[in-house]
């Protein structure tokens, strides 16, 4: 089963349970410059928008998470490619999957820019470059 938590939910989960692992989907460029949550594991579930799927996200996931009873946290922009990946999780074989509804930047404001209303960085919550 997936479950969607809100980021400042998934944080405390994060603090509450030291066997989590809190992956961060987005690609290399994003976590790197746009900033990613502190002690998020960077695995790309696509290597740039639009491209396919990274063939070897579950085997990547495996090797950093390989008991499927660990609670993972599953994170990217807003909210989508992770639950995509969390489904793919699940399919695979994990039991304890989390999206982490509107993601590190949040959703898009009426002027069709990110992190004014919603996500990790707009609550404050702790990341780095």
């Amino acid at each position: 089963m997936i479950e969607n938590l809100p980021p400042e939910q998934a944080w405390d989960l994060l603090q509450q349970n030291t066997n989590a692992v809190l992956i961060d989907v987005r690609t290399k460029a994003e976590y790197t410059d746009i900033g990613h949550p502190i002690g998020a594991i960077q695995i790309a579930w696509q290597e740039q928008f639009g491209a396919p799927v990274n063939p070897n996200f579950i085997t990547e996931v495996s090797k950093t998470v390989p008991e499927s009873s660990t609670p993972i946290l599953l994170l990217c922009r807003s909210g989508q490619r992770s639950l995509s990946a969390a489904k793919a999780l699940e399919q695979a074989g994990y039991q304890t999957l989390i999206n982490i509804v509107n993601g590190f930047e949040g959703d898009l404001d009426s002027n069709q820019q990110r992190g004014n209303i919603n996500g990790w960085r707009f609550q404050g919550l702790p990341w780095q470059n």
